[in-house]
């Protein structure tokens, strides 16, 4: 799950079952997916069991259009 509220620079939290493992990749693709998507200041909370990549950019890209109004999908 990931939420984005309002923030000053990227904060994220992460809660993880695999954070000893894979916390640093996570919080790369959360920043990498939310720079990509012009997103510079958010407060970052995501629970995380194990997710893929490429599970966790599209939870963090709908979470982005969510609180931004942005939609990325459209031409």
């Amino acid at each position: 799950m990931v939420t984005i509220g309002p923030g000053e620079g990227l904060q994220i939290e992460l809660q993880s079952s695999v954070a000893a493992q894979f916390g640093r990749q996570i919080k790369a693709v959360i920043t990498e997916t939310l720079e990509g998507l012009g997103v510079k200041d958010a407060h970052v909370e995501a629970i995380d069991k194990g997710a893929l990549d490429c599970t966790i950019r599209a939870r963090v890209t709908a979470a982005a259009v969510r609180a931004t109004g942005k939609d990325v999908w459209k031409d």
